[in-house]
């Protein structure tokens, strides 16, 4: 398997002979977007490849594709050269053009001349606290396995807290490599409380689960981050060694085998 980290969510996974986009955002830095409900949040960071470095690919996982940071315009655009979409029930209704919507553990399948199946599991995430999901809308993570097998499975968490849901998930897949989305999100007109993992939640996400490989993404290029790489480290180094062993933080643009 080999992953190349554009920038903020999105990673260009190539595995089985697919090549998969997770979460696509290319806009440059420098503007603000509106998320609802008075929050929002700046691009500082642009990214590390272009549209054109990652395409072709065979399928974009989309999380979720009402906030900006997981889906911008030129995400958006990048959609429509793109075989199939994945994303969550309510997202594929409002994208249209034939995406392919999931619930948590709802399953589809993709496949190619000269390819083995492979199939893309639905797995919960909740981006907030308890009964946020009125407000911040759905997400879902995926599990992208071979047909019929829990074990030796990419699993990329989406936008989530750390909540009961995840442990569903360590129940249910052997996890072999785990992207989680950090970042520790917050806002001022909801104070301390948090959208998505800080270092500490990833810490306890990761003894739960015990993926081989943790790949750390979206925790940084946006205003509403309140927790960069730095902090993270900071909470990993203190996470126990079992833990610490496994994270592996990819360079920008660098294709790297894991």
């Amino acid at each position: 398997m080999r992953l190349t980290h554009v920038g903020g969510p999105t990673l260009l996974v190539e595995i089985a002979g697919y090549r998969l986009l997770t979460d696509p955002t290319f806009d440059p830095p420098g503007r603000h977007y509106a998320f609802g409900w008075g929050t929002g949040s700046t691009k500082t960071g642009g990214p590390a490849l272009s549209p054109a470095d990652v395409l072709p690919v065979d399928a974009v996982l989309l999380t979720h594709d009402h906030h900006a940071d997981n889906l911008d315009d030129a995400g958006r655009a990048l959609l429509a050269q793109v075989p199939v979409v994945v994303t969550t029930a309510s997202g594929a209704r409002r994208l249209g053009g034939g995406a392919r919507g999931l619930r948590p553990w709802q399953t589809t399948v993709l496949d190619g001349p000269g390819r083995p199946p492979l199939e893309v599991v639905a797995t919960p995430a909740r981006h907030g606290p308890p009964l946020s999901r009125a407000v911040v809308g759905d997400v879902v993570g995926f599990a992208v396995r071979e047909p019929g097998r829990t074990d030796g499975v990419l699993w990329i968490s989406g936008d989530t807290v750390a909540f009961r849901g995840l442990r569903r998930v360590a129940e249910r897949l052997r996890v072999d490599v785990a992207v989680l989305h950090l970042g520790g999100v917050r806002f001022p007109v909801s104070g301390p409380v948090r959208y998505s993992m800080t270092g500490r939640q990833a810490a306890a996400v990761v003894r739960l689960t015990a993926p081989r490989v943790v790949v750390p993404v979206h925790h940084e290029g946006w205003s509403h981050f309140r927790q960069g790489r730095e902090g993270a480290e900071r909470d990993l180094a203190r996470a126990p060694e079992e833990v610490r062993r496994r994270v592996r933080w990819l360079g920008p643009g660098v294709a790297t085998d894991v």
